[in-house]
């Protein structure tokens, strides 16, 4: 039998130019999140000990456009002259080599004799520097200075994006918010009124509910909730309206327990059951009926929304969702772009409608989507 030791042949693991590749892959991916949170002294801070250890420098320093962020390897007093040796280079967004004059260091024992300044640009805007002291500059040094802060650079546009991102969002949800009907509040707090004299409790009970609707749709925290959230809103949404509509609206809600904790866009729901209220059901003679349903679907969930109200013509809400904001009056194209956004573009909305036909809108959702969490 083969000794389990003769398996483990140091061939095994590949040739030598694939071990270090292979370690320098792996110091890569160390110090990339932190860069990923943008460039601050903490980014830098976690990150510099891994971008030394690539380029293989006695130190290295890396400044915004005014300051030194953060400082990795020996005779760290040079950090206090990083600012000032950047000053060329965020000036005209290329790489210098500084001499030992340049770098106004006193002394004569020190063995980072040289300096190599390159830029960290994002969108085409330099940022701050990457900065590597050595006892020589070498051209193969200099090379690979310009390489890891080019990978650097990408870190960092990378971040702006999440950052961008991030922002695009709020003003979305602020501009969803925004669309929140005057009417709604002014409807509700007439119907609650009507009730104060004839049924003090369910009076109570509906302020209550215009209270959890509000503080939810108002809340300041976080981009996504989970469906439970997203669907306690929308039951105190439609609490309220049944007391407005009285009997002319029937709501039927039928939720499978295992997709309740599935992540979603905040406010991703709400104006779809608002749109079958305000469009479908309002216009309608005689009763109106709506279905929410959240299905288990394997690796999705499924929600759809559906009303028996007077529809919509096809093409209107097609604009609608190209962004016509002249025909989208709740924000659908807000929500299917969001939808978009977090889960990838075969997760948009589906909408289902004729003129006098009722609509039915579905929403398919991942159970599990990297990047997307609370």
């Amino acid at each position: 039998m083969t000794p389990w030791s003769g398996l483990l042949r140091r061939d095994h693991l590949g040739s030598q130019a694939d071990r270090a590749t292979f370690r320098t892959l792996h110091t890569a991916s160390l110090a990339s999140p932190p860069l990923r949170g943008g460039l601050t002294s903490t980014a830098a801070e976690r990150s510099l000990k891994f971008l030394r250890a690539l380029l293989g420098a006695p130190a290295v320093a890396m400044t915004d456009t005014s300051r030194l962020l953060a400082w990795d390897g020996g005779r760290s007093g040079h950090g206090a002259h990083a600012p000032r040796l950047a000053e060329a280079t965020l000036g005209h967004g290329r790489t210098v080599v500084l001499g030992r004059a340049e770098m106004e260091c006193g002394d004569p024992g020190c063995p980072l004799r040289e300096a190599i300044i390159a830029p960290l640009d994002v969108e085409e805007k330099v940022v701050g520097t990457l900065q590597v002291f050595a006892p020589q500059a070498s051209a193969g040094l200099v090379r690979a200075t310009n390489e890891v802060a080019r990978w650097v650079s990408g870190q960092l546009e990378l971040a702006e994006l999440d950052a961008s991102r991030t922002r695009l969002m709020e003003a979305e949800v602020r501009a969803l918010r925004a669309q929140i009907s005057p009417h709604f509040i002014y409807n509700s707090l007439t119907a609650i009124a009507s009730f104060t004299r004839t049924d003090p409790d369910r009076a109570r009970e509906l302020l209550l509910d215009l209270a959890e609707f509000t503080r939810y749709s108002f809340r300041k925290h976080g981009e996504y909730t989970t469906l439970a959230e997203e669907l306690r809103s929308i039951e105190a949404y439609l609490v309220i309206e049944k007391a407005r509509f009285g009997d002319r609206l029937s709501v039927t809600v039928r939720v499978a327990p295992e997709v309740l904790p599935v992540v979603v866009p905040f406010l991703c729901l709400q104006p779809l059951v608002e749109n079958a209220v305000r469009h479908g059901i309002e216009g309608k003679p005689g009763r109106g009926e709506i279905t929410i349903l959240a299905q288990d679907a394997d690796r999705e969930c499924v929600v759809t929304i559906e009303d028996n109200g007077i529809g919509e013509d096809p093409e209107r809400v097609r604009q609608a969702l190209a962004g016509d904001v002249a025909l989208d009056s709740v924000g659908l194209a807000n929500v299917d772009e969001r939808l978009r956004t977090a889960f990838g573009d075969e997760y948009g909305l589906v909408v289902e409608t004729a003129q006098g036909a009722g609509t039915r809108v579905t929403v398919r959702l991942p159970k599990f989507q990297p990047g997307v969490h609370l």
